[in-house]
């Protein structure tokens, strides 16, 4: 090899040379639309597919590599020709034609206006609305590897979801040099990793060209000493174009021509350049090459310092303060944790952030202390490390979990940030996340779906009723597409598996063997997964000689397919992988126990396409949502799974089951041990029994049933099209108007609440509830009205800039209010003689018998606050003041018999 640095080495690039009919080809190969249009895959395919096969399923290396002689036989071939034009035509269509979007919110395509007194101004609260959407991976193709796994899966198919709705959007990623690590096992079975090189010049990507230079676009960033540069580059996937940031480049250092090497790569340094590049850079390249988004998702953490940098360029533009731009910028971002443990969030020591923004601290308006509060749950604990997911929460005014589940861990997990306000309350909600059907189900089904439910089954989110057509689908044909679907998994698999096992060294005799051991007409399990200890891969093996037991029966033969990676510095979880190859090489039926090398996107794609039951077996609340398991349902394939992430909310024992009813357990050693046994009795009971059960037909009537209500339950509900129309309706429209309207006119109504924020924090100390009275006894009867009177002190703030709440609900044996309820109270006087204090009233209805409460708080009011609380602003009645005086009104002889003020009461 001659290294750059000893000679200078011109390089240009070779691009394949088409026949002008079959020009088409090059746009399709560099448009990733074709990954999810099977007909588009075809055309490939058709050219040539063992070329195919060997360029892991890359068109634009095909077209650099397939012989001319094939290409020109094409252009000539009025089928192929035919096949081009309807796929092209199809293609054309996609990018022009009317979406959900555009029927559903025209008003967000175009500047739109409002009359006042006349006269016809910009509505500040509409306009053209554009997402940026920004995460450290994309999981697009399997040909282009900058993904590690479920999240850079799940971002992939939020973009093309965008696309086939026609969401206005962008996204924001990290051109990895090496991306993830490819996997293989050595002879004992321990995981190795290798870094191969990205080939760019092969990949659906391009430089982006600056017109006025003609050279590729270029942004920097400062890190400690020195100037970075970052290159911007494009990737299309459909109508949505994805900018992806590249360091390496000959004026950076060597090390810093590395930060883009290697997804989660290097050290805690290399972590936080990264993310620097990605939130910083990502924002100063979206303004360097012209796109002008309304709205900023941050999709987890690693591009939370993108607020940063609006931060200061707002200070910059409208010469405001630190929180003036922190509130106009806030309202524009979306923030998506995937992590349900704080050990999950990057963190960074207080003096390594210290060291990358000191520079930075003027364009802020703040000091050192300032900008580390951001990033602390608790702003007072210096001690505490930096945590990107903090200051991501404290910089946006929408904060979002990925399942029903997993918000109320994230709440829970959080809660420290707002102190005093319960649970259900905290301001992160959810959207459970989804899968783009038409990447994830195979070509064969979804000839299925297109006949039996017409071919736009996908392009409306909202559209659940269409599924009902799966029960009109004969059982006979959805069986049949089914078992050639398991027929070609296991031929894949084979392949697959004389491939690895040669490279371990293992003879002929034995590689033939380990192939044979698979039969592609009995129930096959997959397991497929990042291989963390909390997804407990081995759980299915926690008691050998009862798994024996069941894979040595000949009436109900079962095979075990398994594909994951641990973390390259993950001991525990390799071991995990070396325990499964060890079980597996036992000479009994244990042999159909099969550990698939290497999983990415299409080991995945097989695997769900083609398995009868999809295992799933983390430690409950430790799975933010899953996707793996949608991807199965919606190819007829049952899950068998943990109620954990999005199976807790989407469980229903007609269509899948369940490990476990949800119980939590103190001792992971007894769970572990409860929940195998219930395992290996679904197994045994259920599972084998229902799928071997035939009729005279050969059938498998009852599990045809399951798979059809799987299809029909799941497929539309947890689609990305219907999870990006949920952030579209929950969250982008709302954060596009309102940040729209903080930033009118040189950031007036951002410069007002700023100012009211900094009124309620200066005012709060003097916020109080000094007496509560009520007309409820210890025991009063059911829908009893209760009247509540407070008596509030507000300081020097109005009635008018706080809420006055009754909070009511069932209370525990412990004294705890149990999921409660709360109702406004309205001011009724000014308390004689005493300038602040106000009298407030309200009353609920006594339902339900039983131990049931109330008490009292105070939190601010602003209708400008959306989507957020204010943390540290809100008080709860705690008990009278001993010499405050209280003055009853003149309707006070309604209120008798009252216990002590806020005492639960029983309800009778």
């Amino acid at each position: 090899m001659l290294h750059s640095g000893q000679a200078r080495i011109r390089s240009f690039r070779v691009v394949p040379d088409l026949p002008p009919t079959l020009k088409p080809l090059l746009e399709l190969a560099h448009n990733l639309w074709w990954t999810w249009h099977p007909e588009a895959v075809e055309l490939f395919k058709r050219l040539d597919r063992e070329l195919w096969q060997e360029t892991y399923h890359n068109p634009v290396k095909l077209l650099g590599l397939v012989r001319q002689s094939v290409l020109d036989r094409a252009a000539d071939d009025q089928s192929f020709l035919h096949q081009l034009n309807s796929v092209y035509a199809r293609f054309r269509a996609h990018m022009t034609r009317n979406s959900w979007f555009q029927r559903q919110f025209p008003t967000f395509l175009e500047a739109a206006s409002a009359v006042h007194d006349g006269v016809t101004d910009p509505d500040p609260s509409q306009g053209p609305l554009r997402i940026a959407y920004f995460c450290a991976e994309f999981g697009l193709t399997e040909c282009f590897q900058i993904y590690s796994g479920g999240l850079g899966c799940l971002a992939g198919d939020h973009l093309k979801s965008a696309s086939e709705l026609g969401v206005p959007m962008c996204a924001v990623g990290l051109l990895y040099r090496c991306g993830y690590f490819h996997q293989y096992l050595n002879a004992d079975g321990w995981q190795q990793e290798t870094y191969p090189d990205i080939d760019f010049p092969n990949q659906p990507i391009h430089r982006l060209i600056d017109p006025d230079t003609g050279e590729q676009y270029r942004v920097t960033v400062d890190l400690p000493g020195r100037p970075v540069t970052i290159g911007v580059w494009r990737c299309n996937a459909g109508r949505v174009p994805l900018y992806l940031l590249d360091t390496n480049f000959p004026e950076n250092r060597r090390e810093d021509r590395d930060i883009t090497r290697t997804l989660y790569g290097g050290d805690i340094e290399t972590r936080i350049q990264q993310e620097i590049v990605l939130g910083i850079g990502g924002v100063r390249a979206l303004e360097k090459v012209g796109e002008k988004p309304t709205v900023y998702h941050i999709n987890e953490g690693h591009a939370a310092f993108l607020a940063l940098e609006r931060i200061a360029r707002l200070r910059e533009q409208h010469s405001a303060s630190f929180d003036e731009a922190n509130r106009a910028a806030a309202a524009a971002h979306v923030f998506t944790t995937h992590t349900p443990v704080p050990a999950g969030i990057d963190r960074f020591a207080p003096e390594l952030i210290q060291r990358y923004f000191a520079p930075m601290l003027p364009r802020l308006g703040l000091d050192a202390e300032g900008l580390l509060a951001l990033g602390r749950a608790n702003v007072f604990d210096k001690s505490e490390y930096f945590s990107m997911a903090v200051l991501a929460i404290r910089t946006t005014n929408y904060a979002n979990a990925v399942s029903k589940l997993h918000g109320h861990v994230s709440r829970t997990m959080w809660k420290d940030i707002w102190p005093g306000v319960p649970e259900p309350e905290i301001p992160i909600g959810h959207v459970t996340n989804g899968v783009h059907a038409r990447s994830w189900i195979s070509p064969a089904l979804m000839k299925l779906f297109d006949r039996y439910l017409g071919p736009d089954w996908q392009l409306d989110p909202t559209d659940f009723e269409i599924w009902d057509a799966i029960n009109e689908l004969p059982d006979e044909e959805l069986w049949r597409t089914h078992c050639r679907q398991r027929e070609k998994l296991v031929t894949w698999c084979r392949k697959r598996i004389r491939k690895q096992m040669r490279a371990r060294g293992l003879g002929h005799d034995e590689v033939e063997k380990a192939a044979a051991a698979l039969d592609p007409d009995i129930l096959t399990i997959g397991f497929a997964r990042r291989f963390a200890t909390y997804k407990r891969g081995t759980l299915l093996m926690q008691d050998p000689e009862r798994l024996r037991a069941i894979f040595n029966r000949s009436d109900r033969p079962l095979q075990l397919l398994i594909a994951g990676k641990a973390h390259p510095a993950d001991g525990p979880g390799k071991e995990l992988i070396r325990q499964i190859v060890k079980l597996a090489s036992e000479s009994d039926h244990l042999n159909r126990v099969i550990f698939l090398e290497d999983y990415d996107i299409e080991v995945a794609r097989r695997l769900v396409q083609g398995c009868d039951i999809w295992l799933n077996t983390p430690r409950r609340g430790m799975e933010a949502s899953g996707t793996s398991g949608m991807k199965a349902a919606m190819n007829g394939v049952i899950n068998l799974s943990i109620l954990d992430g999005w199976y807790d909310e989407a469980h229903d024992s007609s269509v899948g089951f369940s490990i476990g009813k949800g119980e939590s357990y103190d001792d992971p050693g007894v769970q572990d041990a409860i929940e195998s046994r219930a395992l290996y009795d679904l197994l045994e009971r259920q599972i084998l029994p229902e799928f071997y059960q035939r009729d005279e037909s050969g059938l498998p009537r009852k599990w045809i049933q399951r798979m059809k209500a799987s299809i029909r339950a799941y497929t539309p509900r947890f689609s990305t099209n219907r999870m990006v129309g949920d952030y579209t309706e929950q969250y982008y429209l709302l954060a596009h108007g309102v940040a729209r309207s903080l930033a009118a006119k040189e950031l007036d109504a951002a410069r007002g609440l700023a100012a009211q924020i900094g009124r309620l924090r200066e005012q709060w100390s003097h916020v109080g509830i000094r007496r509560v009275e009520s007309n409820v006894s210890t025991a009063v009867p059911v829908r009893t009205p209760v009247r509540v009177r407070a008596l509030v002190a507000l300081g020097g703030l109005k009635p008018t800039e706080v809420r006055v709440q009754l909070y009511h609900g069932e209370v525990s044996s412990l004294g705890d209010m149990v999921a409660g309820a709360t109702v406004e109270m309205h001011a009724v006087e000014d308390a004689p003689g005493e300038a602040g204090i106000y009298t407030f009233t309200g009353e609920f209805n006594a339902s339900g018998s039983g131990r049931r409460g109330f008490t009292v708080r105070v939190v601010p009011r602003d209708d400008r606050l959306v989507g957020t609380l204010l943390p540290g602003l809100i008080s709860w009645y705690q008990h009278d003041d001993a010499g405050a005086s209280f003055a009853p009104s003149s309707d006070a002889s309604r209120f008798s018999a009252t216990p002590r003020p806020g005492e639960p009461v029983s309800v009778h």
